[in-house]
């Protein structure tokens, strides 16, 4: 049930039954050179379009930017300042809230998002309310571990095959390539380097650490649209499930 497509006396009758909203937030970002820049919109919306299958759970519009502060120097991405998008979200959720929203979903596509995501959890805790946030590719690897993957990887290649596999360009897929700090601090991710055996945090822009805009274990190359369409289905099943008994926690 999609909140965008109710008039507004069938929106008050759906709360006057219900307390609880699923609301979708994903990113304009580089997923390397291969994947759309709205992998973390795109595959939330399609796991939206299962969700709605299996579930009655009010759908609010999906917020389709985040905060994308490490990638922003790639061409296309749109970043969104952490506390403008706080204020944002916080300003929906204030709206749904004085509607008679007091269950929150958040779907999440994004990592850059997890910290405002849980800003706002904790302070609608105060007003009565709970706030799950579901990351989907986080959920994947627990659901079957051999999903598991990186940042542009074969986990998130596979969910936009599943999406709609003329999205991914195969002839741009490259190896990871990361750049050292120094001789002696040898990249391993994102923002962390290694250095005499331990991984210590390195705040880069992610230009600085790969050429291509990928990182991760799960070279693309190995993604396949069953994987995708197995995975994406999975999760989908798993968040209908989760809202059943989050309704009545």
């Amino acid at each position: 049930m999609r909140l965008a497509n109710l008039t507004w006396p069938k929106a008050q009758e759906y709360f006057e039954k219900n307390d609880m909203v699923l609301i979708s937030i994903g990113s304009i970002e580089c997923h390397g050179r291969h994947m759309p820049l709205g992998t973390d919109t795109l595959i939330p919306d399609f796991l939206l379009e299962k969700i709605e299958q299996k579930s009655d759970v009010l759908i609010a519009p999906t917020i389709p930017y985040g905060a994308c502060q490490s990638l922003a120097p790639y061409p296309g991405t749109i970043d969104i300042d952490n506390e403008v998008l706080y204020q944002f979200c916080r300003q929906v959720f204030l709206s749904l809230y004085r509607h008679g929203a007091r269950k929150f979903v958040f779907l999440n596509g994004h990592g850059g998002n997890m910290k405002m995501i849980e800003r706002l959890g904790l302070e609608f805790e105060d007003k009565g309310c709970l706030v799950a946030m579901l990351n989907w590719w986080l959920m994947a690897w627990d659901l079957n571990p051999a999903w598991k993957g990186g940042h542009g990887g074969a986990e998130e290649t596979a969910g936009v095959l599943a999406v709609n596999p003329t999205l991914v360009d195969w002839d741009s897929i490259e190896d990871m390539t990361l750049k050292p700090v120094s001789d002696e601090m040898e990249a391993t991710g994102f923002k962390t380097v290694r250095f005499k055996g331990v991984e210590i945090p390195l705040v880069r822009p992610v230009t600085e650490v790969t050429d291509n805009g990928w990182i991760g274990p799960d070279h693309p190359k190995n993604a396949t649209e069953a994987w995708g369409k197995d995975m994406l289905k999975a999760c989908a099943e798993y968040i209908a499930d989760f809202m059943g008994a989050f309704r009545r926690a």
